[in-house]
């Protein structure tokens, strides 16, 4: 079976084509600027060779969606759409609904539409995504594939915010989590590389890239994760600043003329490493050489990384009363081992110990700590639409 999976957003759409009888990646694009001038669209060979390219107006999500699947007819990897045997969605948001990914039905849709508010900025381009597969395949299964769906084993201990009660009822106010997929891949995977059994394991994923957050699981089951209601909770990010006292909101508010809105978009989009380093970037790579050459703000914003990181896993140490194994995943954490070796230094005290020749690696599955150390530290890549391509063939081969 061949597997589209679909990750649409307010104006773009990635895509990759998944042959699901050896799981190897067929073709992958991008369509961007959708009803923006210069739209485009960008499909790629597994090896990066670019196969197909448009540059045309491309005036909404169902022409995005014909071009799409004109670029992987025109590049010769199907030869009619017919050979697509379901598409899998992106979804961020699915709320206490949705545990698990589902096949995509009306009342699933409206689901998705409740959870807008949650989502304001991702619901309502997942949906546009899926209603323009529906348009355009419209006898193809479509499934749902929810960001938030394997952090809803959490207990209410974890989930629950100090406010009202009636305000989770009515509003749905609590912790919900996301990079769900990937904390779902790589907590399984690395069990798997390991060859070890999660029942009994207790296992700390750090998902760190440009978004960044923490996941705590036993059994196979996330019992706590550091995003809360929204991704900007947790750790210091790319551009939001992560967990902060509630009342900033308003003293800033108050002091600097701005509206709530308007904060919340400064510690989302402007705040973080970008927001403290000061000079116009988020990306680790340029504050790593900017703190190493002496710059004193880009040394704080990495120094305060470093130790929030430490502060969270200790904290998940804690609340599992223990630790097996310890994972790092994403842009920073696959490719970070300075990041990976100062933190990991930081839990010597739990018997961790790195090998400093192994861990000097970049983006493969490896074991980093020695073969003594108390606890195993690990390096997974992770692969989020692998499992959006294995949820969404198991869930068709069903109907």
């Amino acid at each position: 079976m061949k597997v589209l999976i679909v990750n649409a957003g307010s104006s773009s759409l990635k895509y990759q084509l998944v042959d699901m009888d050896n799981e190897e990646l067929i073709a992958k694009g991008q369509v961007e600027r959708i009803n923006i001038e210069g739209s485009n669209l960008k499909q790629k060979a597994p090896d990066g060779k670019v196969t197909v390219e448009y540059k045309e107006p491309i005036k909404d999500h169902v022409v995005a969606t014909q071009l799409m699947l004109k670029a992987l007819q025109e590049s010769g990897v199907i030869k009619s759409m017919d050979e697509i045997g379901a598409v899998g969605h992106r979804v961020l948001h699915g709320g206490e609904e949705f545990c698990e990914s589902c096949i995509i039905t009306e009342e699933v849709k409206a689901c998705i539409r409740k959870f807008i508010p949650l989502g304001p900025l991702h619901n309502p381009a997942n949906l546009m995504g899926i209603e323009a597969c529906e348009a355009v395949m419209p006898t193809t299964p479509q499934v749902a594939v929810f960001d938030t769906a394997f952090h809803q084993t959490m207990p209410p201990k974890a989930f629950m915010y100090g406010v009202p009660y009636e305000y989770y009822k009515e509003m749905g106010v609590r912790r919900y989590g996301f990079h769900g997929t990937s904390h779902r891949y790589v907590s399984k995977r690395v069990c798997e590389f390991l060859n070890i059994d999660p029942v009994g394991k207790k296992i700390i994923v750090c998902h760190l890239g440009n978004g960044s957050s923490l996941s705590a699981v036993v059994d196979g089951k996330c019992v706590d994760t550091s995003m809360g209601l929204t991704p900007l909770e947790g750790l210091l990010m790319g551009t939001r600043c992560g967990s902060c006292d509630p009342a900033l909101v308003q003293f800033i508010a108050n002091n600097k003329n701005m509206t709530p809105d308007q904060v919340l978009n400064m510690m989302n989009k402007e705040s973080g490493l970008l927001g403290i380093a000061g000079e116009g970037t988020s990306d680790m790579r340029d504050i790593d050489s900017l703190a190493d050459g002496g710059h004193e703000r880009a040394s704080l914003a990495r120094n305060m990384l470093y130790y929030q990181l430490k502060k969270l896993i200790g904290s998940y140490i804690a609340a599992m009363n223990g630790v097996d194994v310890i994972c790092f995943t994403a842009g920073i954490g696959e490719n970070g081992p300075e990041l990976r070796e100062a933190v990991m230094s930081e839990f010597a005290w739990l018997g961790v110990k790195i090998d400093k020749e192994v861990n000097n690696c970049k983006g493969k599955e490896v074991v980093i700590s020695t073969p003594d150390s108390k606890v195993t530290v690990c390096v997974i890549p992770t692969n989020e639409e692998i499992m959006i391509a294995r949820d969404t063939k198991e869930l068709v081969e069903k109907l």
